[in-house]
């Protein structure tokens, strides 16, 4: 058997995923609530990737040591940069996150996005 290098996103079939929401601290308004699902990771753990699902609301976002590159499937989304801009995110929308960027993100209709993440949290 070969296997290969290379790992789909089975969008419609991505199986149950894992109900969280954010940290208590992180909250900022509303009752946001996560799905997520883990969809490949490299053997040491540096490269990882998923699909990630937010209801409304507004939570503080830390990268940390992170680099995350984010292409929205569906839904609407503000991220507010600290001391920077708004930018409005929406289905079709790709951009990266990189380390310690701070802000929030803020959810108007529940948006889903792929994910890439690069680095050590």
């Amino acid at each position: 058997m070969t296997l290969s290098n290379l790992t789909f996103f089975k969008l419609d079939n991505l199986g149950p995923g894992r109900e969280s929401g954010p940290l208590p601290e992180r909250l900022l308004a509303g009752d946001p609530r996560f799905t997520s699902w883990d969809v490949e990771q490299s053997p040491d753990g540096k490269v990882r990737t998923g699909v990630w699902e937010t209801t409304p609301g507004t939570l503080r976002s830390i990268k940390g040591g992170v680099w995350e590159f984010c292409y929205i499937l569906s839904g609407v989304s503000e991220l507010i940069e600290d001391g920077g801009t708004t930018y409005r995110v929406q289905a079709g929308d790709a951009f990266v996150m990189k380390p310690d960027w701070v802000g929030q993100w803020r959810c108007i209709e529940t948006t889903r996005k792929i994910w890439i993440v690069y680095g050590s949290a």
